[in-house]
């Protein structure tokens, strides 16, 4: 069985340098990253040890569109949301892709890939990964897609402090304590997303200030804890206008609580 973490999480923007200021003004420590030349877009990083968010954005999307005829790719789901700002989709890293492949295919999931992929910093290095996008005819909530650099994750770390893209964040020692996904039916989506990826289970509990039910269920780098919503607030609304979808990010770590909505998606210190 491949050793599972959480690698990043997707947050779609028309403009990743401003989304960068935005985010820089509540608090986080965030870098230019690159273009990706063949896919039509660029982004901007946000790391919290070897976890990070991706702020991306679009140079041209015919190329966006050329590429989006991967099913299940995270293009697609560009696409699909007819480019809307917001949380769109998570990436778990793993140790040995080419063997979820084969496990996935056999559980009756889509699979497309191991692709392989690659970016040029802004100082001219070529990074190189694979990603396996997997999902199902009928599934609302999009699955993770799973990513597997090229270099090992001690090297990486290293060369990203000395290139200063992981570094203190200005409200406090952050780390990524949960992603939130809106969800219509809790227990379902928990059992499926459970059984595909023999994640554990950890608090069940209602979150009030978004009138919601949820669960969590346990990734090392970043928990996943999915919300169906009681009634009127947050977790309908995002139901309602965009579907089953990531909506919230939660940091543990930091010096002043509060919360922040940027660009389609919650930020919040908790």
């Amino acid at each position: 069985m491949s050793i599972y973490q959480f690698d990043h999480l997707v947050h779609f923007v028309d403009h990743p340098l401003d989304a960068m200021e935005q985010l820089r003004r509540i608090g986080l420590h965030v870098v230019e990253g690159g273009r990706h030349e063949t896919y039509g877009t660029y982004n901007t990083l946000s790391y919290f040890d070897l976890s990070y968010i991706e702020i991306i954005g679009t140079f041209d999307k015919k190329l966006v569109e050329a590429a989006a005829g991967i099913e299940h790719s995270l293009r697609e789901t560009f696409v699909d949301r007819n480019y809307a700002e917001g949380l769109t989709r998570v990436a778990i890293r793993t140790n040995d892709i080419e063997a979820d492949a084969k496990r996935f295919k056999e559980n009756g999931l889509n699979v497309n890939g191991p692709l392989p992929l690659s970016r040029r910093r802004p100082d001219g290095k070529l990074i190189t990964w694979r990603l396996l996008y997997v999902g199902t005819n009928h599934n609302t909530l999009e699955l993770p897609f799973f990513i597997q650099w090229d270099d090992e994750d001690e090297d990486r770390k290293e060369e990203l402090i000395e290139q200063s893209v992981i570094a203190e964040h200005s409200n406090g020692n952050l780390a990524i304590d949960s992603i939130g996904f809106a969800v219509a039916d809790l227990q379902q989506t928990v059992e499926t997303w459970t059984r595909y990826f023999d994640l554990e289970k950890g608090d069940s509990f209602i979150d009030d200030h978004l009138n919601a039910s949820a669960q969590t269920l346990i990734l090392k780098g970043g928990n996943l804890t999915f919300y169906s919503p009681l009634g009127e607030g947050k977790v309908k609304e995002v139901l309602n206008q965009h579907g089953e979808a990531p909506f919230t990010v939660d940091f543990s770590g930091a010096n002043q609580k509060g919360q922040f909505h940027i660009l389609g998606a919650q930020y919040r210190y908790i």
